[in-house]
C-alpha cells in the first residue's frame, strides 16, 4: 500500500495517490487454439506477449503471489518477494516450494539471477529502476513483464473506482498466460458466487458511516472513495465518512476525523511492525489519544479488522467483503 501526496481536499485532509485502481491491464486475446500459443495482452498501456506458459515466474509482492498460488502454479514459479501478511492458510505449503528472492523487492541484479521467464507484480514500485528494473527493460532482455491494473505507472490510465471485475479479469489475464484457463475461471466463478452470497446477505437496515484506517497515528491513512474499500462499503450500502475523497487513500488528522465522527472503523491488521500497524496496535493508540479516544465508534468498541493486505485488490478481495459485511452483521444486525 503506497501513499503519495498531492494536495489538499476538505478541511484539513491531503489527498493522496495511493494503491491505484482498476483497469490498467486488460487482455486483447490469445492468437491460436493450442495452450501453448502466444498470449497477446496489454498491461498498464505496454504490450505484453508470452509466447509459451512461463516455467520460471517471479512474483514481486504478495497479492500477486497469492493469485498465481491459487492457479496452482508453484512449481511453475522461480521466485517470490515481500511477503507483507502471513500467507494464507491454503496456500502455505505450495508458497514454501517457492524460493524468497528478498524480504522486500530484489533488485536487477538478484531478479535476474533467478533467470525468470515471466514477471508479475500488483506494485508499479517493483519495476522501478532501483528495484527489478523498468518492464520495458526486461522486455528488451526477453522477460516479460505483467503490472496490475491497479498500480499503473502511468497514472492516468488508473480508473477512478476499483470494480471486482477487474480484478477477476487480472485473474484470468494470469490465468491465460499460464494456459490454465480452466483453473482461472473455477477461481472466479467461486469468488463471484462468494461475493454475491456476501452481498446478497450483509446488508444492515440502518444508515452507517465507515472509515477505513489503513496505517500510521500522526497523519493516519484514510480510504477515501476511489479504491477497494470505498467500492465494498458501497455494495454493502454503508457510507464513507471520506466519500468526498476521489483518491483511493488519503493522510488525515484527528481533529478533522473527528468531526466527522464515523459510526465504525475498519482497521488493517498489518504485521509490517511500523506505526499504527497493527490491528491491536491501532485500538491502543485510539483508546489513549485525547481526540481519538473521543470518537462514537471508538467510545463504543465498533472496530471492524481485516488483514492489511486484504484493502487491496487481490485474491482476498472478497474476504474483505465478507469480513466487513459480518462484522456490520454483528454490531447492527
Amino acid at each position: 500500500m503506497k501513499i503519495i501526496p498531492i494536495g489538499v481536499v476538505g478541511c484539513l485532509l491531503l489527498a493522496l495517490a495511493a494503491c491505484g485502481s482498476p483497469g490498467g491491464a486488460s487482455s486483447s486475446g490469445t492468437t491460436g487454439a493450442s495452450p501453448r500459443a502466444a498470449a497477446v495482452l496489454t498491461s498498464c498501456g505496454l504490450p505484453l506477449r508470452v509466447t509459451s506458459p512461463p516455467r520460471r515466474a517471479v512474483s514481486m509482492e504478495q497479492n500477486a503471489t497469492e493469485i498465481m498460488l491459487t492457479l496452482g502454479l508453484a512449481d511453475r514459479m522461480a521466485g517470490t518477494a515481500y511477503r507483507t501478511d502471513p500467507v494464507l492458510d491454503e496456500l502455505k505449503s505450495d508458497y514454501a516450494k517457492v524460493p524468497v528472492l528478498a524480504d522486500q523487492y530484489p533488485g536487477r541484479e538478484a531478479l535476474l539471477a533467478a533467470n525468470p521467464d515471466f514477471v508479475y507484480s500488483m506494485r508499479a514500485s517493483a519495476y522501478a529502476p532501483d528495484a527489478g528494473g523498468t518492464r520495458q527493460d526486461l522486455a528488451k532482455l526477453g522477460v516479460p513483464a505483467y503490472l496490475s491494473f491497479n498500480d499503473c505507472e502511468d497514472r492516468a490510465l488508473i480508473p477512478a473506482s476499483v470494480s471486482f471485475d477487474a480484478i477477476f479479469a487480472e485473474i484470468g489475464d494470469i490465468a491465460k498466460i499460464f494456459g490454465v484457463e480452466d483453473r482461472g475461471r473455477s477461481v472466479v466463478a467461486d469468488l463471484r458466487r462468494r461475493l454475491e452470497t456476501a452481498k446478497a446477505t450483509a446488508r444492515i437496515g440502518t444508515k452507517v458511516d465507515l472509515m477505513w484506517y489503513y496505517s500510521g497515528t500522526k497523519a493516519p491513512a484514510i480510504a477515501g472513495r476511489g479504491g477497494l474499500p470505498g467500492t465494498i462499503t458501497t455494495l454493502l450500502g454503508a457510507g464513507n465518512a471520506f466519500s468526498d475523497i476521489a483518491q483511493q487513500w488519503a493522510e488525515g488528522d484527528w481533529e478533522t476525523i473527528a468531526q466527522r465522527d464515523p459510526d465504525v472503523i475498519v482497521l488493517a491488521d498489518l504485521t509490517r511492525g511500523g506505526d499504527g500497524d497493527s490491528a491491536e496496535a491501532k485500538k491502543a493508540f485510539l483508546r489513549s489519544d485525547p481526540v481519538a479516544s473521543k470518537l462514537t465508534a471508538v467510545k463504543n468498541d465498533r472496530f471492524i479488522v481485516v488483514p492489511g493486505s486484504a484493502m487491496d485488490p487481490s485474491i482476498r478481495s472478497v474476504s474483505a467483503v465478507e469480513q466487513v459485511g459480518k462484522g456490520l452483521q454483528d454490531l447492527y444486525g
